[in-house]
């Protein structure tokens, strides 16, 4: 199936950029949100991204306008119906996915493939709430969209080598590479990702090191661009913690247990650059630890 329209379900950080990448790439998107502000930062943001890429003369600013005329947005859910492919990229939570594609489901064409942004949640579980497990899957894209080459795809159970290859096509359009994994908790990224995360709250929960030394000791004695703690802030603790919380419950090992610390934190709701405060304070002009 040749996808031409794409709806997105949430403008945040992950829907904004997705509908980013997919009008770049010359698809027709509908970008939908229950809040009206929330649309609008999004293409406020888009906008601003586009800006940056045409001043660094990675695209023209043609491309930019045309981009940005392939972008619509709506508050009605159900307005996604006609589209050929739906991206949902709501809250890490379960219970609201499934509303969301309950309510979406009686509008579909019977050829929209369905499709969910999450991190780390079943997607055989997903698919058998809708009517079309064979032409659902999951759909991964990496934080930021715009800049992030991989996306992970991930089959269910049900989920039919048509479906796989048309989404497949999507990624190679937009220039990114696709990995394919098993639908296991938290799939490839984010099971050896989220641990090494878990672990370093737990250096910083026992008092191996302030929150600038295990980053430090992270960019500089591993080469990575960005240290574990700051990366969590730059995700957000609470989806952290939800990754952390599915690779528990469903693997069973307690080495995936969420440190104490990464709980409090979310529940004193610090849960990093998107609150102003995580393991770091972002409220002044530089960042600050906040341990």
């Amino acid at each position: 199936m040749a996808i031409e329209t794409v709806g997105v379900v949430g403008a945040g950080q992950m829907g904004n950029g997705i509908a980013h990448v997919l009008a770049l790439a010359g698809y027709e998107v509908l970008l939908n949100d229950i809040s009206q502000d929330s649309l609008d930062g999004a293409v406020a943001r888009i906008a601003k991204n586009l800006d940056r890429q045409v001043s660094r003369e990675k695209i023209s600013a043609a491309e930019r306008d045309a981009a940005l005329g392939r972008i619509r947005t709506t508050l009605t859910l159900t307005d996604l119906g006609p589209t050929d492919l739906v991206i949902e990229a709501a809250t890490e939570r379960e219970t609201v996915k499934q509303a969301i594609f309950e309510d979406l489901i009686p509008h579909l064409k019977p050829e929209t493939i369905l499709t969910s942004n999450t991190s780390s949640i079943s997607i055989t579980r997903l698919a058998s709430r809708t009517d079309r497990p064979e032409k659902f899957m999951g759909f991964h894209f990496m934080n930021p969209v715009p800049v992030m080459q991989l996306v992970e795809l991930i089959r269910g159970i049900a989920t039919d080598e048509a479906t796989y290859k048309s989404c497949l096509a999507v990624v190679e359009n937009l220039n990114k590479t696709a990995a394919s994994a098993e639908d296991f908790p938290a799939f490839i990224v984010n099971r050896i990702l989220m641990p090494m995360i878990n672990e370093a709250v737990y250096t910083l929960y026992e008092g191996v090191g302030n929150v600038n030394s295990i980053d430090q000791s992270m960019k500089l004695g591993a080469n990575h661009p960005m240290g574990p703690l700051e990366l969590a802030d730059f995700i957000g603790l609470d989806t952290c913690l939800a990754i952390m919380n599915v690779l528990h419950d469903g693997l069973a090992d307690t080495k995936y247990r969420p440190c104490p610390l990464l709980t409090k934190y979310v529940e004193a709701g610090w849960l990093g650059r998107k609150t102003g405060r995580g393991f770091y304070d972002y409220r002044g002009d530089t960042p600050v630890p906040t341990r």
